[in-house]
């Protein structure tokens, strides 16, 4: 792997820098650089694969999960492009300016900010305290604000500028439980849209994808009745695959989607309420 958190220390990091590649890579991304947080699992790590197999080198932010996100770099080496791993919580401003600093010093500016790191808290409103809001809401968006204020300029150096924003249909409809998750994904959603006024002048585009429930731990975990209860309000009848969030992003972040900003796409079997 090209650099791994195990390999060096906070300040020097003591490696050189991503490897040259021999294969010579295609896809739509090619030559573009991208940032994933929360990319060691579920739908980050989907997300990171489909960007490097469209050509991006990918830059893999984690949080606690460092053998998990060394995997993930492994794979995206296998296909051919530049990978480096780097631990930040995203919701603390200084650990995010650290890893820009690094990231900038040893992979490069980066085109491409995927801001998909979040967490779930739940807790019927009248249970939930302070701490419990303030966790959820400090990851889920101000992580998002964290991230795009630090690399915004970056990315408005490039000629392929790209901010995509991970939501959730829970911010669209709520969830009984979740009153702190879905108002940290509904204030994603307002922010994509006044960003995306903000910087369409620049010529970048700013835009979010809504997932429905899809394939992952977090949706395993749900109880078999209550799995029943949620699948007979998809139309489609099934869950949805991370993989298939992980394509839109990849859209999104190409030339293909040059004309599209201030959108959310919703990824949800046709679950609209």
């Amino acid at each position: 792997m090209d650099i791994v958190n195990n390999e060096y220390d906070i300040e020097s990091k003591n490696t050189t820098g991503p490897k040259s590649r021999i294969r010579d890579v295609q896809g739509r991304l090619k030559g573009r650089r991208a940032l994933v947080t929360g990319a060691s699992k579920g739908i980050g790590r989907d997300i990171a694969l489909a960007l490097a197999k469209d050509g991006a080198d990918v830059a893999i932010n984690y949080r606690s999960s460092e053998v998990a996100a060394d995997e993930v770099a492994r794979w995206l080496e296998g296909l051919g492009v530049n990978t480096w791993v780097y631990p930040a919580d995203v919701s603390d401003m200084n650990s995010v300016k650290e890893m820009k600093r690094c990231l900038e010093k040893y992979f490069g500016g980066i085109d491409i900010l995927v801001n998909n790191a979040g967490i779930n808290v739940d807790k019927l409103f009248v249970k939930m305290d302070q701490k419990m809001w303030d966790q959820v809401i400090s990851v889920n968006l101000t992580g998002v604000f964290n991230c795009t204020n630090a690399f915004i300029d970056r990315i408005l150096e490039s000629e392929h500028g790209r901010v995509i924003n991970i939501t959730s249909i829970v911010g669209q409809m709520g969830n009984i439980g979740q009153v702190n998750y879905a108002a940290s994904k509904a204030g994603i959603i307002g922010m994509t849209k006044a960003l995306a006024r903000e910087m369409a002048r620049k010529n970048v585009t700013v835009n979010a994808i809504a997932p429905g429930f899809i394939e992952t731990d977090m949706v395993r975990g749900i109880p078999d009745k209550v799995k029943e209860k949620v699948l007979a309000q998809i139309p489609l009848g099934r869950f949805g695959q991370p993989s298939e969030v992980a394509k839109a992003v990849a859209y999104l972040a190409s030339d293909d989607a040059a004309y599209i900003t201030g959108h959310v796409l919703n990824i949800n079997g046709g679950m609209y309420l």
